[in-house]
Order: structure tokens, then sequence, then C-alpha cells
């Protein structure tokens, strides 16, 4: 039947070559004005002819012919769901308990007490510096201050039975004030001599060795670390600031650690450094097994924006127009066949996490979106699809 239709057509085009009886080279080589008119008009009324005779033709192929040359696509079904965008960052590991401790008396190292890897409780007693004879003094001083006291207690109650003078009762009572203020003095410069835990934590380094001479704050003993209460600092561009807010649900990942822990911003810095205009976050994350330590790197990924209602579709299915106008095909008027009329879409994009976009408007919940093949389709043609799936 097809090849009918062709023969058909042939035979038309052939008929038409006829006319008035004159050639078309007779008519242009008479150079008569009129005739090459005439001659223009015949021929532009059976090319209408001819064009109308062609759509009836293309309309019975259309409809005879079993195999369309339809353009084969895919399609997806848009669908609301739950957009989670995060903003992706390196941060440091860091701890308000890493400290070194100094001493804060001049002498010699006299005993340490602890090694590295040591557990110490808060209080306990790391090392002693000698104290150069200052527990001899505080022992002749207390003995002075148990003479006053007792001077001062039989004075007192003399005075209080009215017996001896004032001035004898406040002058004992001021020699023993004076000689505990003595005493109170020296056990505090005493207990200098006396390095001990300022936390609980581990001895991460004994610095100096047993018998050196130290100086008050300038020669480094122990470090001291605990790794209960680690944080991640990073800085935030201030672009950032309304989004990224105190409680934020953090994924931490540990290169070297090859781990992933869940954790939200617990502080969010006030100052903006005008050097490279961010601002600081800080990051609680448990450390149960005490693996991760101070300066140890890790890859944030903090969640700056949720959308519950979010229409997301592959950016590898979007176009842009010569106005810059960003559009996508859908379908409509799915048939029994599978064929629908791919008509072309202007959307308006939101954000962006891995391979998906956010689409703003211009798509709506239900619509069918061409997927693979949509680079050679074009608006307003007839495309056939091979699958429709509901979730892309």
């Amino acid at each position: 039947m097809k090849n009918t239709v062709i023969l058909l057509f042939v035979a038309l085009i052939l008929s038409s070559c006829g006319g008035d009886g004159k050639s078309l080279e007779s008519v242009l080589e008479s150079e008569n004005l009129d005739d090459i008119r005439t001659k223009r008009e015949e021929l532009v009324a059976k090319q209408q002819e001819l064009n109308e005779q062609l759509s009836e033709i293309d309309a019975v192929i259309s409809k005879l012919d079993s195999v369309k040359k339809l353009p084969l696509v895919t399609a997806f079904a848009a669908q609301k769901q739950t957009f989670d965008h995060f903003l992706e960052i390196q941060g440091d590991v860091d701890t308000k308990k890493n400290i070194v401790i100094y001493p804060e008396y001049n002498g010699v190292l006299t005993r340490i007490y602890v090694k590295e890897g040591d557990r110490v409780r808060k209080g306990q007693t790391l090392a002693s510096i000698d104290d150069g004879g200052l527990s001899q003094q505080l022992a002749q001083i207390e003995v002075q201050a148990s003479l006053a006291k007792t001077t001062f207690e039989r004075q007192q109650r003399l005075w209080e039975q009215k017996i001896g003078s004032e001035i004898q009762y406040l002058q004992a009572k001021a020699n023993y004030e004076a000689q505990q203020n003595a005493v109170n003095q020296l056990k505090a410069q005493l207990g200098k001599t006396r390095i001990s835990a300022p936390f609980s934590g581990i001895i991460d380094d004994v610095m100096t060795e047993q018998g050196t001479v130290v100086s008050a704050g300038q020669t480094p003993v122990i470090r001291l670390v605990d790794l209960s209460d680690m944080y991640i600092v990073a800085d935030i561009p201030e672009s950032y600031l309304g989004s990224v807010t105190t409680g934020k649900d953090v994924a931490a990942y540990f290169p070297v650690l090859g781990d992933t822990v869940n954790a939200k911003i617990r502080q969010v810095g006030n100052y903006i450094d005008p050097s490279n205009r961010t601002f600081r976050v800080e990051i609680a994350v448990p450390n149960d097994q005490k693996m991760i330590k101070p300066n140890l790197t890790a890859r944030l990924q903090i969640n700056d924006y949720t959308n519950p209602e979010a229409i997301l579709i592959p950016q590898s299915v979007l176009s842009e127009n010569a106005d810059g106008e960003q559009y996508v095909f859908i379908t409509k008027g799915l048939n029994k066949e599978n064929e629908a009329v791919a008509t072309r879409q202007i959307v308006r994009t939101g954000k962006t996490q891995g391979d998906y976009v956010e689409i703003i408007s211009g798509i709506s919940d239900g619509d069918t979106i061409v997927n693979e093949g949509a680079r050679s389709v074009k608006d307003g043609q007839t495309v056939k699809i091979l699958n429709v799936s509901n979730d892309e």
C-alpha cells in the first residue's frame, strides 16, 4: 500500500509538468514579460496544489505505516520530596583541654610522678620542685603562729573578765592575725612547688627530665589532654550567616579514620574576619572510642537548607536557550502506544546537590519530564516514550 501511494505522488508530479502547452524554456526564450508572469502564476498555483496533495499523502502514510520514525525517549514523573542541601567545607579538630603545664616556681624538678599515657584526676600531683627550704620556714612560722594564737586566746579571756588593758588585747589579736597571714602566704608559695593537674585527662607528653632546673612560666613540663570534650572548628563564608545556625545537623567525615560522625553546631561566632570574610563555628563531636585527636582534619557537610516539598530533576535534562533561560521538555497527551507530544517548559532553578537541581517554578507535581533523548527533541514534536519512571 505504501508503494502505491508513492507511485501516485510521482504521477501527480509528472502530470503537473503540463499546462498551456508552452514549456518553461520557450516562455523564457520569448522574453515576453506578460507570458513569463502568466507562467509564474501557473507554477505557483500548481505548487500550492502539490503541497495540499503532499499533506494528504503524508496523512495516509502516517496512518498506514506501522513503524513510525518518532524520537525514542525515556521519561520520569516529577514528585515532591524532602530536599536537604549541604554546605561542604573542611574543619579541624580541637579541644579546650589540651594544655602544656608550666611551673610556677623556680627550682630543681626533683620528682615526676607520672608517665606518658597515664590517666590522671583533677588536682592530682604530677611533679614536685625543690622548695629551697620553704618547708622549714613554714614549720618555724607555724610555731610562732601557734604561740601567737595561745597568747591571743588568753588575753581575750582576760579582756572578757575586764582584766588587763584593751591595748594588750588588741596587740595580741594583731600579732595572731599577722602570724596567721604569714603562714597562709608561705603555704601558698610552698604549694607552687607542686605541679597539679588542672583537669582530669591523659598525660600526652613529659617534656622535662627529672633533675632539670625549671623557671616559672618558661619551662614546659607536661602536656595534658582530655579527649572527652572534642569539637571541630570551621570557617564559614559570610554568605551563609543566615542559614548556618546553632543546632544545624552536620556529618563529619574523618579521612584518616575512614569514619563519619553525626553532630550538631553548638556555637556560631559573632565576628566576621575581615581578611577572608568568614565566621567561625564549633561542632561538638562524640569521642567515646578516643580515636578523634586534636588537629585531625574533617570534611563537613552542614545542612544549611531544607525544603520538605521540593521537586528535584537531574541536571542533565536541563537545557538553555539563547536568552539564558533554562528549560526542560514535558510530555502531554500520552496514548495507548506510549506516544505523546513534547512541550518545551521554561523553569526556574534553586539549589543543586550532586547531580540534582531543585526546581522553584515551571514544573508541577506529577508532570512527566523527558529524560534520555531530551537533547534531540523539538518543541511540539511527537515522541515515543520507552519507559516512564516514578522515581528518578
